[in-house]
């Protein structure tokens, strides 16, 4: 089985590369992060009514990431910072998880 081009992905290698989109997230679309607040609060106070309660919270989530699912630059930001974790990992054979823990400081 060969190796796919460098810069091309597969269809499942889009899907773990959509879903890992979290560091990107961190970096650069911090307002995200007052969607998502505001849905885990009125999750927290709502208890098992918040179905009905944070109906507004969920649907404003939604559409924010829906419209950050379906921007180009996004997508294409993504597709490099996985390419980038996939030549590492092609190099190394050491996945980014464990390249990326501290070791223990003492032995």
């Amino acid at each position: 089985m060969a190796l796919d081009p460098a810069g091309q992905v597969n269809f499942c290698e889009t899907l773990q590369m959509l879903d890992g989109f979290g560091r990107i997230f961190q970096t650069k679309w911090t307002n995200l992060y007052s969607y998502i607040n505001n849905f885990t609060k009125c999750c927290k106070n709502s208890g098992v009514l918040m179905v009905v309660k944070c109906r507004k919270e969920n649907s404003a989530l939604k559409e924010c990431l829906t419209a950050y699912y379906n921007d180009p630059a996004f997508y294409e930001e993504c597709k490099m910072e996985y390419l980038k974790e996939r030549e590492e990992f092609r190099k190394t054979g050491i996945p980014t998880k464990k390249r990326l823990q501290k070791l223990p400081t003492s032995m």
